[in-house]
């Protein structure tokens, strides 16, 4: 199983990105999912996740700017961002509660992506 990230870039202040987390492998199902970030010199923090059933929770900096969402048949997430500022720089990661044929549920993390909000 892989979970792989993509859409980060570099964008100017109130612009917006939209990333996307493709699981990929023996997937029986995915439970829940979410997105982490972490900038230069801070912990890893909480963006927001979403629940199979599509229930989804955010972080506080992150309501009413983002939006998180799945497709369950394509096994992708995504994280609609708009109204980006420079305090929004990080790399955004992806992870996934991931079942495979045989196996327990496992969480899985992606390799992160980097997202640049410039002023």
């Amino acid at each position: 199983v892989q979970v792989m990230e993509s859409g980060g870039g570099s964008v100017q202040s109130g612009g917006s990105l939209r990333l996307s987390c493709v699981a990929s492998g023996s997937i029986v199902s995915i439970a829940d999912m979410g997105w982490y970030r972490q900038s230069p010199g801070n912990q890893r923090e909480r963006v927001a996740s979403i629940a199979k059933e599509g229930r989804a929770t955010y972080a506080h900096f992150a309501e009413g700017r983002f939006t998180i969402s799945r497709d369950d048949a394509k096994n992708t997430m995504y994280l609609q961002m708009n109204t980006l500022h420079p305090g929004d720089t990080a790399v955004y990661y992806c992870y996934a509660d991931i079942t495979e044929q045989g196996y327990r549920p496992y969480q899985y993390w992606g390799q992160g992506t980097q997202v640049t909000v410039s002023s």
